[in-house]
C-alpha cells in the first residue's frame, strides 16, 4: 500500500455489505418470529435481546468502519462498554435482591 493510496482511504469490497444486510434480514426475521410465534417471558426477552445485541454488534463493526479500526481505537471503545454493561447487571441483580428481600420481609411482619 502506498503512501497515496492510504491516505485516499481504504476501499472494501461491495460483497461484505451486501452479506452483512442481508444477514441483518436474517436476524431482524427471527426477531420477528419471536412476536410472531407468541413466546413468552425470560425466553422472549433473552432471544429478543440477543437479536438486537447482534445486529448492533454487526452495524457497529461494519457499517461504522470499527473492524478495520486499530486495536487502541477498539479497546478504547469496548472496555468502557463493557464495564458498563457488567455496572448495569450488577445493579439489576442488586436490586432485584432487594426487592425480593422487602417483600419477604413485609409479609412476614405485616399486618
Amino acid at each position: 500500500m502506498t503512501a497515496t493510496t492510504h491516505a485516499e482511504g481504504q476501499q472494501h469490497p461491495l460483497g461484505i455489505y451486501f452479506k452483512i444486510w442481508a444477514l441483518l434480514f436474517v436476524l431482524s426475521f427471527f426477531s420477528y418470529m419471536v412476536d410472531y410465534l407468541q413466546f413468552q417471558g425470560y425466553l422472549r426477552w433473552t432471544l429478543i435481546l440477543i437479536f438486537m445485541v447482534l445486529k448492533a454488534g454487526l452495524i457497529i463493526s461494519v457499517f461504522m468502519h470499527i473492524m478495520w479500526e486499530r486495536t487502541a481505537l477498539v479497546a478504547a471503545l469496548a472496555i468502557p462498554i463493557t464495564f458498563l454493561l457488567v455496572f448495569i447487571f450488577l445493579m439489576t441483580s442488586e436490586g432485584d435482591h432487594t426487592f425480593l428481600t422487602r417483600g419477604d420481609y413485609f409479609v412476614a411482619f405485616g399486618p
